[in-house]
């Protein structure tokens, strides 16, 4: 589960090969909480692990000299994978221990940790189980604020939760990567509001072609290659239906 940005040429979310593939691959861990008692609602869970993702690479360790800096660095020259897990009681206990990020939202609790290597994930969050993320929304939701940030979900696919958080999780990046400076800080100042919604049919075919950061998945798990998953319609990113101006980014898992 995962994603990236750059021009389609050379996009981490190719399934073709590129030079990215050459370069060492890391992975980021998001690891969500799931008591079997009180799971998270599922849309909270998407935009709680948006929000880890966004909260890693805003903190001061992701940056300069950071400790976390060359780990993500290394993570996005190559293709920017992100994969979730789940955990509860012990298992979670395990996973905060661990350096790291908790994240938290209404109903949802995101761990999210720097960059690992593909095949060199610490053991207490190798363990844990990718299957199994499957939530629900017991309420129904709220229409999204037209104001903040919205990422629309293509309604034509069936994803896992798992899979979906990553996807949410790849398009608040690809926003947060076309931001300036001063838009990324008023967003972080802001606490990083966000929602997540599955998109009317009729309107996904123009979110798709408003030039805003559209998900395009590498078919690695769950869907087929470079199927749209996500688009993130930030306000400061909203052009006109196929207008001029920057092409948006796009990129996969």
């Amino acid at each position: 589960m995962s994603e990236d940005p750059t021009p389609v040429s050379d996009s981490p979310f190719r399934s073709e090969p590129s030079a990215r593939d050459e370069a060492p691959q890391f992975v980021l861990p998001l690891v969500v909480r799931i008591e079997k008692a009180e799971p998270p609602a599922r849309t909270d869970a998407l935009e709680t692990a948006a929000r880890a993702v966004l909260t890693i690479l805003a903190d001061e360790r992701s940056a300069g000299e950071g400790e976390w800096a060359g780990a993500m660095r290394d993570w996005q020259d190559a293709r920017i994978r992100k994969v979730v897990r789940r955990a509860r009681g012990a298992e979670w206990r395990r996973a905060e221990a661990l350096p790291g990020i908790t994240v938290t939202g209404k109903s949802a609790e995101v761990r999210v940790f720097p960059p690992v290597p593909l095949d060199g994930w610490p053991k207490d969050l190798a363990r844990l189980q990718v299957s199994g993320t499957d939530l629900d929304d017991p309420e129904p939701l709220v229409d999204a604020d037209p104001a903040a940030p919205v990422l629309w979900l293509n309604p034509d696919l069936g994803m896992s939760a798992g899979k979906a958080m990553a996807q949410a999780g790849h398009a608040a990046q690809l926003a947060w990567w076309e931001l300036s400076d001063e838009e990324r800080a008023a967003w972080h100042d802001a606490g990083f509001p966000l929602a997540a919604r599955t998109a009317d049919p009729a309107r996904w075919s123009e979110l798709t072609g408003m030039g805003l950061p559209l998900v395009r998945d590498a078919g690695f798990t769950e869907i087929a290659p470079g199927s749209c998953t996500v688009v993130a319609d930030h306000p400061a990113l909203r052009r006109e239906p196929h207008g001029a101006g920057r092409a948006a980014s796009t990129r996969s898992e």
